[in-house]
């Protein structure tokens, strides 16, 4: 079962920066300037943590995933937009 979340992230420094966005890319679809939108796993959830954590400054950098509960479809917003409509990129798969 995937749930549907929304990871930020506030890194100071350039190139951690770089890296965090370029794990999150793997994960979800970057709907902000540093926010993703993303349907994981529990195994995918526990595999993001880890692989942020490799570039994550704890002391000075932050990540914040909120979990906004199950993906019942991709058609389906779970949040409010003000402005600009936010439309899920189709997403296809390449065997």
């Amino acid at each position: 079962m995937r749930r549907r979340y929304v990871i930020t992230y506030d890194v100071s420094d350039d190139r951690r920066r770089d890296r965090i966005f370029t794990v999150l890319q793997g994960y979800g679809d970057h709907v902000q300037f540093s926010v993703f939108v993303a349907a994981l796993t529990a195994q995918e959830l526990v595999e993001l943590r880890g692989r942020v954590r490799e570039y994550l400054n704890e002391g000075t950098d932050q990540v914040l995933i909120i979990d906004l509960g199950r993906e019942e479809s991709t058609a389906d917003v779970p949040f409010e937009v003000v402005g600009k409509p936010y439309r899920p990129p189709t997403r296809t798969m390449i065997v």
